[in-house]
């Protein structure tokens, strides 16, 4: 699977993402040409020498001076440009996001917040040049590894503020992205963040697989490092989890239904992963069960003790497993409107290492609670939780 990797060692700007794209192989006349159209913007691209990095420096010249902008006047902007429809969702995407930071970092409304630096041409040639190009290279999935947002404080249209700015935190932790702080200057600007945000699954570390090609986007600050955005394209080997277990596994004719039902708990407090108990038809024609479990090496020696001592089974075959293959799984929460009532209940979500979402479940306690509260069926209130967690989350 192509997936494109972010690697913002040294922070990351519009500018530097739209630049490791272009390097990375995104056709930049072809960029240029988008972004010009649609915002009174020259572009150049160039080689910068970035302390022996040899990365594409992409400049945005603005013809004249501009003015602080309402959210509402960059969301007639984008939508008048006619911008592909893909192209167009995404940068109203992250001008939403970057919108939602400063809404609730200053306290007011969408309708009324107005952007400084972030409403500016270069910022809209910024998100729309970065967008265009992510979807050209057309990867499958996005990662990104921990930010580096510098550190000290940075001059604002509000004054002095500690790096990072108020709505570049917000938007860190609202999109999940791993940070941390090096250096004594601001290096992740918000639209940086709020681009990585938006497009990117946050990874501690670089995923296994083979890099098919690298990009350098250079930077404007002059620091010890090399201020570049690094960008790879990684053929990943995985996709799935994989999970070394052992299978144990016995045949049982004289073991009552108590006892059987009774040994789910024992099994799974001595350290199963699974246990499944089948009906079966015996020699002589004598009904049984076969007892099932999925374990970890580890804990097969006390699980199959645990088999003997409940059921009287004097041998359990071990069937070794090199690997199964198995989703990630995750619990969050969703909120939904009953009779006129709000209530919350967990989730369970299993994903693929891309992020993408394999499964949703509801949690079953939470759901007989609401449906014993409201008077609905049990299977009703398990509906409209999970398809609000799939509208949510998916």
């Amino acid at each position: 699977m192509k997936s494109l990797i972010f690697d913002p060692f040294s922070g990351a700007a519009g500018d530097m993402i739209l630049g490791s794209l272009i390097d990375l192989g995104a056709d930049a006349a072809k960029i240029c040409e988008i972004i010009e159209s649609a915002v009174d913007v020259k572009v150049s691209v160039d080689r910068a020498n970035k302390r022996g990095i040899s990365a594409t420096d992409v400049k945005i010249h603005v013809a004249h001076e501009e003015h602080s902008r309402h959210y509402h006047e960059l969301v007639d902007i984008i939508k008048s440009a006619g911008l592909h429809p893909q192209i167009e969702k995404s940068a109203l995407d992250v001008f939403a996001i970057m919108a939602e930071a400063e809404s609730k970092v200053h306290g007011e409304s969408l309708e009324t917040i107005h952007f400084h630096e972030v409403g500016q041409n270069d910022a809209l040639a910024d998100v729309i040049g970065s967008c265009a190009a992510l979807h050209e290279i057309g990867a499958e999935a996005i990662f990104c590894t921990p930010v580096n947002v510098g550190g000290g404080k940075v001059k604002a249209a509000h004054g002095l503020m500690a790096v990072p700015a108020p709505a570049t935190l917000e938007i860190l932790r609202s999109g999940n992205l791993s940070s941390y702080g090096s250096g004594k200057r601001e290096l992740l600007t918000p639209t940086g963040a709020a681009l990585l945000s938006y497009f990117a699954k946050p990874v501690d570390n670089l995923p296994k697989g083979k890099v098919l090609s690298i990009g350098y986007g250079a930077g404007d600050a002059d620091t010890e490092d090399p201020n570049v955005l690094r960008s790879m394209l990684v053929e990943m080997d995985d996709i799935l989890t994989k999970d070394q277990i052992e299978v144990l596994e016995t045949n049982v004719d004289d073991v009552t239904g108590e006892v059987l039902g009774n040994l789910f708990d024992k099994l799974l407090a001595a350290g199963a992963r699974d246990v499944a108990i089948t009906p079966t038809i015996m020699k002589k024609g004598r009904s049984g069960h076969i007892i099932k479990v999925i374990t970890k090496s580890q804990n097969s020696e006390r699980v199959a003790r645990e088999i003997m001592k409940e059921t009287g089974t004097l041998g359990i075959r071990v069937i070794p497993t090199v690997h199964r293959f198995v989703a990630d799984r995750r619990m969050d929460e969703v909120t939904i409107q009953l009779k006129g009532e709000e209530f919350s209940s967990a989730i369970k979500i299993a994903q693929d290492k891309t992020g993408e979402i394999l499964h949703i479940s509801a949690e079953y306690e939470d759901c007989r609670k609401i449906a014993d509260k409201v008077g609905l069926p049990l299977k009703e209130v398990i509906r409209r939780v999970e398809e609000e967690a799939w509208g949510k989350f998916s």
